[in-house]
């Protein structure tokens, strides 16, 4: 796929939207990703927190990604937030903590699942600032991340918790599975040996059309 320096300048001043299952939507995720984290030769530990919990279906698409990132070798991103060792409204702040003090200077992509409109579900958001866990639920709990990730699993505007409950899993674990396919893709491009440019990737992704 050829790159176009229009994206590049919506990834630096504006949210990307990706939807989940189009074709190119793995690329996307990676390629956005990669220009908006720091050069590799900053040294700057990069830590992924996925955010939420496997009793509530929607809320479960951050634990499903962390988990899915924990099988393949994304180093040298550090993954935080899984199915066994989720990260949620009751634990987060003295996660946060801890991952600060293990990680000094880090840089950190908050993701979690959200609510939005009926067109935008499936919606895959990518931007900086911080992610804010429970507002969609009305849950004031600390915002997480330098940049941030984060899946539109269902609908906004009434009984959100339970609209979070009552999510298809199916989409929670195909927008899971796109996401992380796509950190893996950035994880491969990030390694030192490979940082040259941040162009490298757009010139192999020229060479191969």
């Amino acid at each position: 796929m050829n790159f176009k320096p229009s994206l590049f300048d919506k990834v630096k001043n504006e949210h990307i939207r990706i939807i989940h299952d189009e074709r190119d939507a793995v690329n996307q995720v990676g390629r956005s990703l990669f220009h908006l984290i720091p050069p590799a030769l900053s040294a700057r530990p990069i830590i992924f927190v996925c955010i939420g919990t496997d009793r509530s279906t929607g809320d479960s698409l951050g634990p499903l990604i962390g988990t899915f990132l924990e099988q393949k070798n994304v180093h040298p991103f550090h993954i935080y937030g899984t199915l066994d060792q989720p990260i949620h409204a009751l634990n987060l702040a003295e996660k946060l903590s801890d991952i600060k003090h293990s990680h000094p200077n880090s840089f950190i992509i908050g993701i979690d699942a959200c609510l939005g409109r009926l067109k935008s579900v499936g919606i895959i958001q990518i931007g900086n600032g911080p992610i804010k866990p429970g507002a969609g639920v009305n849950k004031e709990l600390p915002a997480v991340g330098d940049i941030h990730i984060s899946g539109i699993v269902n609908v906004s505007g009434f009984m959100e918790y339970y609209v979070l409950q009552n999510t298809r899993l199916n989409l929670v674990m195909r927008m899971a599975k796109t996401i992380a396919d796509g950190i893996y893709e950035a994880s491969m491009y990030y390694k030192p040996k490979h940082h040259f440019s941040k162009l490298q990737w757009t010139l192999e992704q020229e060479n191969t059309n």
